[in-house]
């Protein structure tokens, strides 16, 4: 009697079950549309998040470690200083590069 009633209530079920699917059937691209929408939405959500995020004090200075600056030599610095002063030629091409630097 017992395994009636289930078989009885599983029935029941299976149908109202299916009525619901049938009523849901007509709505079925709308809810496939809203779906993606969702899902675009959470995709947006998560970008957004991702791109506001600030690294921590500790990233940033072990990437400016990684970077080796280069460091030039004072000495060297004066050195170009005084041919350019003193060459007439290294003068103009100076001269010429910071005038038009891409030629």
């Amino acid at each position: 009697m017992k395994n009636d009633t289930s078989n009885a209530r599983l029935g029941d079920m299976g149908r109202k079950l299916s009525a619901v699917i049938g009523r849901i059937s007509h709505y079925s691209v709308v809810l496939f549309l809203v779906f993606v929408v969702c899902i675009y939405g959470v995709v947006v959500w998560r970008i957004n998040t991702l791109l506001t995020t600030q690294p921590s004090p500790a990233a940033v200075t072990s990437q400016v470690k990684a970077n080796n600056i280069p460091q030039i030599d004072p000495a060297v610095v004066k050195q170009l200083r005084t041919l350019r002063d003193n060459s007439v030629n290294v003068q103009a091409l100076f001269d010429q590069g910071r005038n038009n630097p891409f030629q």
